[in-house]
């Protein structure tokens, strides 16, 4: 069962091993860093608009950098820092708007604060389906200096193999402002 493994995943206390350095930019503005480990694929998607095909509802999204192993789709993890979200509770009500995007039947088994990075953090852990498959989720908010915020989601499918909790520890672990 990877509930447990999830809770594990604000464990920061291992030193980071990830290799592959990566900045957030907006606007031509560093906001965050964080590592990449190996064996990892980043994909960067730019801002657009997302849609509910149920409702027609459409939303904005800022850039997505979206993480995964190479050889595995049962994890993955996104970086994304919304415009004109400048606290952590604006954060967790961003998540609220674009849940519906992310996973289908959230089921929120806990929230604490956290320091990443030397920063206060939301953490949301809780579990969902997504591609009709049965998920564990993390989702954190980050509260960056100059009134922005980096929203955070890790996505473990059941089934996934626990060690990746431990790539996603050291990805949090070499998260860092910019400013």
């Amino acid at each position: 069962m990877l509930a447990p493994c999830i809770a594990a995943l604000m464990g920061l206390a291992t030193p980071t091993l990830a290799d592959t350095p990566v900045t957030y930019t907006d606007s031509g503005k560093a906001l965050f860093q964080f590592e990449v480990p190996d064996f990892w694929t980043l994909r960067v998607g730019g801002p657009r608009e997302i849609e509910d095909s149920a409702v027609g509802d459409a939303r904005g999204v800022a850039r997505v950098m979206g993480m995964r192993p190479v050889t595995d789709d049962n994890v993955w993890i996104g970086f994304v820092s919304p415009t004109g979200v400048s606290s952590i509770e604006g954060g967790i009500r961003y998540l609220q708007d674009i849940d519906k995007f992310l996973v289908k039947d959230p089921q929120v088994s806990g929230s604490s604060k956290a320091t990443i990075g030397g920063l206060p953090a939301q953490v949301i852990r809780g579990t969902g389906r997504r591609d009709g498959r049965g998920i564990n989720f993390t989702a954190t908010v980050i509260d960056l200096p100059g009134n922005r915020v980096a929203v955070a989601v890790a996505i473990l499918r059941d089934g996934a193999d626990p060690a990746y909790v431990n790539d996603l520890n050291d990805i949090f672990g070499s998260f860092r402002s910019a400013r």
